[in-house]
């Protein structure tokens, strides 16, 4: 190959990239709706990103788009938004409707990102922080419908604590026809080793092993399954019941062996710790697989979600906080012996480079007017989030016939691949 055929090759590629797209037209305007804007919120993880830029395929990328306007709900200690406007020129409007219209009477803005994280907010009686995700939408689509224009919104994390609400956020982006895009970094993130459930798979059980707190890593663990579940044989179908246990009730369910019986594969959860990088070990020893008694002494405060999909796929999300500090996954798939596992990968502070995939894929949306995922996966994650929670407080299994969710996977895979 000569340099100008490698050169036409490269160019070629380069031209069907949402990115490329923007070039030799108007830049982008952007809005910003947030909770808060200090060190280490999202508003830092990802606003940001749209003034600086952001690392991506081994160069750095600065996007097509300008920050023109934004809303901060709270200005805690650390603020940043201030000296963010005054170092990038956009200004901080006292009401969601004034910075889409930029404090004129029209949408002024292209796109709109909400980000409803952080912050001092209410908890209600399950346990969830009530973030105005939803209120931020409303504000937003009020816009829309009193100026009879729409732009592309990206929602950080699930949609809202509310299933009614988050139901009805995802109605209102097809009824009115804008693109809309939400969720987690975890789907958009590299893999080691980099692989997807393959497209159309017959699937018979899935499993994530992760960190954290319900009501927030939850999320990050089930989007973490989803997004490797939908693209099962028959597309997604929805959830048809959900069990929450924690403590004790979780050791229990370990010992049960199986999904049938009240547990989760072995095979599984051996792969998936198999796949961490941050499997703990005791204090006289290293390079070995902890045993049932050695991950009691470890874990706390144990939560497991397990849950049935309406077509008979079995799921398992646990949270074993003092065992792991990632996100690992594993599948059963009929017809082969051996689990497919992977480890979702989360690059460390201060860059976090897994918020700048997510990103990409907010920005892509932005430039294309079009979501590369459907919103209804973020719509049936922050079902499932609402219902593990109420599982925990009430000690009971729920069913769960309010998500029916469905929908067909996109085939090309969304997440780093280099």
């Amino acid at each position: 190959m000569n340099r100008r055929t490698f050169v036409g090759l490269a160019g070629a590629a380069l031209a069907t990239t949402p990115f490329a797209l923007a070039q030799g037209k108007p830049r982008k305007r952007l809005a910003i709706i947030t909770t808060e804007w200090r060190h280490f919120s999202h508003a830092w993880h990802m606003g940001t990103r749209f003034l600086v830029g952001y690392p991506i395929n081994g160069r750095w990328h600065r996007p097509d788009i300008d920050v023109v306007s934004a809303y901060v709900d709270q200005f805690p200690k650390g603020d940043l938004s201030r000296r963010r406007a005054k170092e990038f020129g956009f200004k901080i409007h006292p009401t969601i409707a004034e910075a889409l219209r930029c404090g004129g009477k029209k949408l002024a803005v292209d796109a709109v990102l909400i980000i409803g994280e952080h912050g001092d907010y209410p908890v209600n009686e399950f346990g969830q922080k009530k973030y105005p995700r939803y209120e931020f939408f409303k504000s937003v689509v009020d816009v829309f419908r009193t100026d009879q224009a729409t732009t592309p919104v990206f929602n950080d994390k699930h949609l809202s604590w509310k299933w009614e609400w988050a139901k009805e956020m995802a109605e209102t982006s097809r009824s009115m026809g804008f693109p809309f895009l939400a969720g987690s970094s975890l789907p958009v993130t590299w893999r080691m080793p980099s692989v997807d459930l393959p497209y159309g798979a017959e699937t018979e059980e899935v499993m994530c092993v992760a960190m954290g707190g319900v009501d927030s890593y939850d999320f990050h663990a089930l989007e973490t399954i989803q997004c490797m579940a939908e693209r099962r044989k028959g597309g997604e179908t929805g959830v048809k019941w959900l069990e929450a246990v924690r403590g004790d009730a979780a050791w229990d369910a370990m010992k049960k062996g199986t999904f049938a019986a009240g547990g989760w594969s072995p095979d599984l959860f051996d792969a998936c710790l198999s796949r961490s990088q941050t499997l703990r070990q005791t204090e006289s020893f290293s390079h070995r697989l902890p045993t049932p008694g050695m991950i009691r002494a470890m874990v706390k405060d144990p939560v497991v979600y397990r849950y049935e999909y309406r077509d008979g796929l079995r799921a398992t999300m646990l949270l074993l906080n003092g065992l792991v500090g990632d996100f690992t996954f594993a599948a059963k798939l009929k017809g082969r012996q051996e689990p497919l596992s992977t480890l979702f990968y989360l690059p460390p502070n201060p860059n976090v480079v897994y918020s700048a995939a997510l990103m990409s894929k907010a920005e892509e949306t932005f430039l294309t007017g079009k979501a590369p995922y459907p919103i209804e996966r973020t719509q049936l994650t922050a079902g499932l989030v609402e219902a593990g929670c109420q599982s925990l407080t009430k000690g009971k299994r729920l069913e769960t016939p309010h998500l029916t969710v469905k929908y067909t996977a996109p085939r090309k895979s969304q997440f780093l691949q280099s």
